[in-house]
């Protein structure tokens, strides 16, 4: 292991001595930077360290070809550095090389995850597939900018997207993102997403049933076809409960003596419970039943869950003059009819199963007459009368 003051004349000059496969010239310069000459001519520049836990390391450095002399030794110098500070250029280089492509994080971990852990994987497959795997597919994870994902997300509502459909790919790949961070995968030290900023949305639709338009809709159930959804628009609209959790609904889930509707698994993946009015307990004392046939209303040719009720639906909403109305704004009109009788937004919120307060802040609009009613009410508490119009009023 010779020393040598290396430059670039002596990288020139260097030869392999005869009898030898490679020989390593170290410079005395800087510590660990050597100089690979080897039989077949080839010369490589390397430096060779030792890491924190003491094993020799060796960082290729390139070719004498490919890098200059005072370029190598400036990288030489570099590393040197980083060396001194506790780094490990080789490791790091060695785990950069690990570094999956997006659509393989998508294969290997992402989506075995979510198919076991969300209801909604299916959605973020196809999300994946159409929105995602085009653009980034094929790009390692540290490779995938801010800029480019801000520049694709742009780019799809400039294509015609719905800005409801690029804040979904948006969510989308944070959550992958935090995901592989979380679970320490290569590449993912740093969230690409973060600072994207979403499109507002002012798409929340709202439409709520007047008690007359909810007569007509009742009137017209009776000659839509399916005589399961007299029962069906009913218990959406006196219970708030989401369509495919009635319609997948068991009987072994209710406990009418406690009046509790146990949903096992609701939107947010836990079990939530719906407290049962005296209204639906009348309904449910109505429902047909089959034997050995446990759901609550099933469709009673098949005896098994509908898989869409949305036929009928759509025969009786047309028949009551209300063509607009969709079967969720029976939920919405749940919420409204609790807080204009007066009910907070924390209850609404419980009865509704949402998971965050904020999702029910879009009913509070609704309770402003009932609050001026509040308010009426505690200045007459007072017992006193204040301006001088009401007082020659009633004098």
């Amino acid at each position: 292991m010779p020393n040598e003051s290396l430059d670039a004349s002596f990288v020139r000059s260097a030869i392999c001595p005869e009898g030898k496969s490679k020989i390593d010239y170290y410079d005395t310069a800087i510590t660990g930077f050597i100089l690979e000459v080897r039989a077949s001519g080839g010369k490589t520049f390397h430096l060779r360290y030792r890491d924190q836990h003491g094993k020799q390391r060796q960082h290729k450095i390139g070719d004498s070809k490919s890098i200059s002399f005072d370029k190598a030794r400036q990288a030489a110098q570099v590393l040197r550095s980083r060396v001194v500070l506790g780094e490990n250029p080789s490791e790091e280089r060695k785990v950069k090389r690990t570094v999956q492509t997006l659509a393989e994080f998508a294969k290997d971990r992402y989506m075995p995850f979510v198919k076991g852990d969300k209801k909604s994987w299916s959605s973020d497959e196809s999300y994946f597939r159409n929105h995602v795997l085009p653009t980034f597919g094929n790009c390692h994870l540290d490779q995938i900018s801010q800029q480019s994902v801000i520049e694709h997300h742009h780019a799809m509502r400039a294509e015609g997207y719905a800005p409801a459909t690029c804040n979904r790919v948006l969510v989308l790949m944070r959550y992958m993102f935090n995901l592989a961070k979380k679970w320490k995968i290569p590449g993912a030290e740093t969230n690409p997403t973060l600072g994207a900023s979403m499109y507002e949305l002012n798409n929340a639709r709202e439409r709520y049933l007047t008690a007359e338009e909810t007569l007509r809709l009742r009137d017209a159930l009776e000659n839509c076809g399916n005589s399961q959804m007299r029962y069906i628009v009913p218990l959406l609209l006196l219970t708030g409960a989401r369509k495919r959790e009635l319609l997948d609904a068991c009987w072994e889930h209710f406990d009418l003596e406690r009046r509790t509707w146990r949903i096992p698994t609701s939107k947010s993946g836990k079990p939530r419970y719906v407290p049962l009015s005296t209204a639906v307990l009348a309904i449910l004392d109505q429902l047909p039943r089959w034997e050995r046939c446990p759901y609550l209303v099933p469709n009673p040719m098949t005896q098994k869950p509908y898989r869409s009720v949305f036929w009928s639906w759509d025969t009786a909403r047309k028949q009551a003059g209300l063509p607009e109305v969709r079967m969720h704004d029976l939920r919405h009109s749940m919420a409204s009819n609790m807080v204009n009788s007066g009910r907070s937004l924390y209850e609404v919120a419980k009865v509704l199963g949402h998971a965050q307060l904020k999702t029910s802040q879009r009913y509070s609009h609704l309770s402003q007459a009932t609050l001026l009613a509040a308010v009426d009410a505690a200045a007459d508490a007072t017992g006193t009368i204040w301006s001088s119009a009401e007082v020659g009023r009633t004098g």
